[in-house]
């Protein structure tokens, strides 16, 4: 980049909504210029249910953004989450013209084509078109076969995809602030970019962002994106469990989650009580230690062992293993039901790999939005200009190939 440049990020989760203000720097670090954040309304399960108060909850983190980075922000870098988003790998094949053996940025065009040319769902759009690899005559791992003497070109792509509607929800609620989107984001794919380092992706990793609606991941094996996805089920589910259990409200609950509860339960002395106390600090009860870290154990297992699940064929290749991202990667014992779940190594991070005003942007709960700034960042340094408009209408291919890291 000639200059450095400013971006903004932003998530509306179901917990928070923050806003992250970021400066690409001509060698390519990320400085923090700001961050604001407001508790999230109208959103359940990572998806905006009631405009008027996502919009009104999003107002109050964009002017403590602007006060906090001293910059007007115009325009944002979307994540979107959801449980309607799914993933797949597709390979377009090209066979090159008989008169022609050296592949031209023509016939590459031609096999991103074919690889994108895959059937979803009516009501469907496309999100992301990420280039896993190319093939040239069975060879794989080729990083630019442009020039590159062949009979058979094949590209090989992570595709994802949304429901239209949803997505364009997203939009118009954000616009309607007004404010412009440059570009829609799936949420781990933002995250990714600033809690995997590139030997992570190469060596195999899985990396949840475990939020309080939803649990989001996205794997890598040898630098290549191949699986993601969304499980709709996160840190409130945990609290509505609590709740349910010892019949208190779900502040309380939500409380006792965060000040005393864990994920392990098994080292819990028996017998060892908690007191319950009401909004003004009184008490209104004990319940038992071992039984409230059962309650959390036994959703957060079920979370993890769903994300387990669809990840099935690709598991023994995580050798960098799992890395927890997200609120909920705050939760005490997580990383070990996340290791008893898939019997590897497992990592707590953050978004350590960019500066900041402060050492907040180091806390898991920002590796979205941070990542936004990151993904805007490769964005920006690898592609041509495109309008918002054209952007929203059609997903640029070879976005975060696994070999620009």
């Amino acid at each position: 980049m000639a200059k450095s440049t400013i971006y903004a990020g932003l998530e509306i989760g179901t917990h928070k909504i923050c806003v992250v203000v970021g400066e690409a720097k001509r060698d390519g670090a990320i400085k923090i210029l700001g961050m604001g954040s407001a508790p999230s309304r109208g959103v359940r399960k990572g998806e905006i249910v009631d405009f008027e108060k996502v919009q009104t909850c999003l107002n109050d983190a964009l002017v403590r953004a602007e006060d906090r980075s001293d910059v007007m922000i115009r325009n944002v870098f979307l994540g979107v989450s959801g449980a309607h988003i799914q993933s797949l790998n597709n390979r377009g094949c090209y066979r090159l013209p008989e008169d022609q053996n050296e592949i031209t940025e023509e016939d590459v065009e031609e096999a991103k084509e074919i690889a994108r040319n895959v059937q979803v769902p009516q009501s469907n759009v496309f999100l992301h078109s990420i280039t896993r690899q190319y093939i040239v005559d069975g060879q794989e791992a080729v990083r630019q076969p442009i020039g590159r003497e062949g009979r058979m070109l094949e590209a090989d792509y992570h595709i994802i995809h949304g429901v239209r509607g949803r997505i364009q929800n997203a939009i118009r609620c954000v616009r309607e602030i007004p404010l412009e989107v440059e570009d829609v984001v799936f949420n781990p794919i933002a995250a990714a970019q600033v809690v995997l380092s590139r030997d992570a992706k190469y060596q195999g990793a899985l990396m949840i962002d475990f939020g309080a609606g939803t649990a989001d991941y996205v794997l890598y094996d040898e630098g290549m994106i191949t699986a993601s996805g969304c499980v709709p089920l996160g840190g409130d589910h945990i609290t509505n469990d609590i709740s349910m259990a010892f019949q208190i409200p779900n502040t309380r609950a939500e409380r006792l989650k965060v000040e005393e509860g864990g994920a392990s339960y098994e080292d819990v002395p028996p017998g060892e009580l908690l007191s319950v106390d009401d909004d003004n600090g009184l008490c209104i009860g004990e319940i038992e230690r071992a039984f409230l870290n059962e309650v959390i154990y036994l959703r957060t297992r079920e979370i993890l062992e769903k994300i387990k699940e669809r990840c099935e064929d690709h598991l023994g290749r995580l050798a960098a293993g799992v890395f927890l991202t997200g609120g909920v990667s705050l939760m005490k014992g997580i990383d070990e039901v996340a290791r008893e779940v898939f019997g590897v190594k497992v990592t707590r991070a953050g978004s350590a790999s960019v500066s900041g005003v402060t050492a907040m942007f180091e806390n898991p709960q920002y590796s979205t939005p941070i990542g936004l700034i990151r993904y805007a960042q490769i964005l920006d340094s690898e592609k041509p200009f495109l309008s918002p408009l054209a952007r929203l209408g059609r997903r640029m291919a070879d976005l975060l190939s696994a070999w620009v890291f």
